[in-house]
């Protein structure tokens, strides 16, 4: 009992010694994101902070490179920013952060992950007739191909097409780079489609989404309908019979105003024997005139 109570004592006396205390207030390193793996997209900026709380302020901060382009690095006293601008292909990789503070040395490893997923997915068919059995959907200059990280959905409105049967995805190359270009590929998948039941093909979307460690993004384009001769006749009735009765109102309207000119012309210029009647009755006014002026002789 006594020889117990003598080394919990000396354990007590050693935490109190000068220096040991402040080993204790040593913090590991602190990473913003802190998360293993960071996703940044072809060409866009990424910024990696690293922190090393030291009570003697002495911490010193450094990010380092693993056999990749390590980027811009700005580093004081117990901080650390490692900033990759525009990035490419080749600025994917590992980083380490490696801090020291009172003797002791810290590590952080972050993997640096570039993607390439702009939305420009094409189908084909352009639009659905009866009887097509296949249809196809293609995602554009994308990177990375891996099927745990790109994958394609054939939906009828937000759920799966039953019964469609994937035939699997293929890869190429997109047009051959210019120098110091990045490789970027295009993945099509193609579906079998399933007999419908229904007599009007409903409209159907190709969904692509890329999920990496800490991003998932999705992209979708519509596989219209195309409508029977049926459907398409009225509209062409409708269409014609529109620009007749637009016909029918210029002639319409240009035969009224043949009418109103010929009126305003006649108001203008009055027949000859309308034009005399005004002399005429003056005259006649003149002569009852002088018949009443000579009857008392």
């Amino acid at each position: 009992m006594d020889w117990g109570l003598a080394l919990l004592l000396a354990g007590l006396l050693g935490l109190l010694q000068p220096g040991c205390g402040q080993s204790l207030q040593v913090k590991p390193l602190q990473v913003e994101p802190p998360e293993p793996v960071v996703a940044v997209a072809l060409g866009a900026s990424r910024r990696l902070t690293c922190l090393l709380a030291c009570a003697d302020r002495g911490a010193t901060v450094q990010w380092r490179g693993l056999d990749t382009s390590l980027g811009a690095v700005q580093s004081d006293a117990g901080r650390s920013v490692l900033t990759v601008r525009n990035a490419s292909l080749s600025a994917a990789g590992t980083r380490v952060c490696v801090g020291s503070c009172g003797g002791r040395t810290f590590q952080h490893t972050v993997r640096l992950l570039v993607y390439a997923f702009p939305d420009q997915l094409t189908v084909s068919p352009a639009a659905l007739v009866p009887g097509d059995p296949e249809v196809a959907c293609t995602a554009h200059k994308v990177t990375p191909v891996d099927p745990n990280a790109l994958s394609f959905s054939l939906l009828l409105g937000d759920q799966e097409l039953e019964g469609a049967q994937a035939l699997g995805p293929e890869v190429e190359e997109e047009e051959e780079p210019q120098e110091e270009e990045d490789v970027l590929f295009r993945v099509t998948e193609r579906w079998r489609l399933p007999t419908l039941a229904t007599p009007v093909l409903p409209a159907l979307y190709c969904q692509a989404t890329m999920r990496l460690p800490g991003l998932e993004l999705s992209h979708r384009q519509a596989i219209p309908a195309s409508k029977p001769a049926g459907d398409r006749l009225p509209a062409a009735l409708w269409a014609s019979s529109a620009v007749l009765g637009l016909l029918l109102l210029a002639l319409l309207t240009y035969h009224l105003w043949k009418r109103c000119q010929h009126l305003a012309e006649d108001s203008a210029h009055p027949p000859a024997s309308l034009r005399l009647l005004p002399q005429v009755s003056t005259w006649a006014g003149l002569r009852g005139t002088d018949q009443v002026g000579s009857s008392p002789s």
